[in-house]
């Protein structure tokens, strides 16, 4: 039986998926009202968060706010995402921070520096992450 299976982790998948848009919107060292909309507007509106409470996302971001505190505190986030989020959502992920990046109509070297990261420790495929980066650049279009 491998260890992921064996225990328990400490954040739920969709705790996951919250702490990812977190910590992208804190890449920056701020998080803007406009990224914490974002947040709630997609934790609100998407299916894989429907029996998700919303209350959730504050102890969620008191926890990313207390790791990006420590040294080592980025790797560990990771490792608690990657515990608890099944493989098959790691795109789902990226996706979300990518939204919330774009969200703003800017992207700031601190806040790529974090996507590109993200990335890297979701192992997501160059290409399919261009795609995933054109969509949300597309959904977060002015006119």
């Amino acid at each position: 039986m491998s260890e992921k299976s064996e225990l328990s982790p400490l954040l739920s998948i969709e705790d996951s998926l919250v702490a990812i848009m977190i910590a992208e919107g804190l890449s920056d060292e701020t998080i803007s009202t406009r990224e914490l909309l974002s947040i709630s507007r997609i934790v609100d509106h998407l299916p894989i968060f429907q029996h998700y409470d919303q209350a959730r996302v504050q102890t969620v971001a008191q926890i990313v706010f207390d790791l990006f505190e420590e040294e080592d505190g980025l790797d560990a986030l990771f490792g608690l995402v990657k515990h608890a989020l099944p493989e098959n959502l790691y795109e789902t992920a990226y996706a979300l921070a990518c939204d919330v990046a774009a969200c703003d109509g800017r992207l700031l070297e601190l806040e790529l520096q974090m996507l590109k990261e993200i990335r890297y420790e979701l192992n997501i495929d160059r290409l399919n992450a261009a795609a995933i980066e054109r969509g949300a650049r597309a959904r977060h279009q002015k006119i």
